[in-house]
């Protein structure tokens, strides 16, 4: 079965940094990119980067292009997303989730069905 973990999550101060990791097992061919999605309280869910698992191609956010840095290791297994300049407004539940993309990944990080997701770990800036 599939299994994504998160680790990385804590408090920073506004600029501050911080490095998220995803560890995924059991995935298969048919889940062929790692989504960063991310959920404030009373928000609703949304896209922050994704990487394909095929060619390591990759999508980001508006709100966090130039700021964040998704990679993959070798086996694309292992997904980092790299925060820098932190601001207020990041502050949220990160969660990592495998994805059936309907599209290519440079196009962005749509899906077909549920996804596989991981619990999130938070990420909390402050002013």
């Amino acid at each position: 079965e599939v299994h994504l973990v998160e680790s990385g999550g804590g408090l920073v101060q506004a600029g501050g940094s911080l490095r998220l990791s995803c560890v995924a097992s059991g995935l298969t061919s048919e889940e062929n990119a790692v989504g960063w999605f991310r959920q404030a309280p009373g928000k609703e869910r949304e896209v922050v980067s994704c990487i394909s698992r095929q060619d390591d191609s990759t999508y980001s956010a508006d709100s966090v292009k130039g700021r964040f840095t998704i990679s993959a290791d070798n086996a694309r297994n292992t997904v980092t997303l790299q925060m820098n300049s932190l601001k207020p407004e990041d502050t949220a539940v990160y969660t990592c989730a495998a994805l059936d993309t309907t599209g290519p990944v440079s196009t962005g990080c749509s899906y077909y069905g549920m996804g596989y997701w991981g619990k999130g770990t938070l990420v909390t800036v402050s002013s």
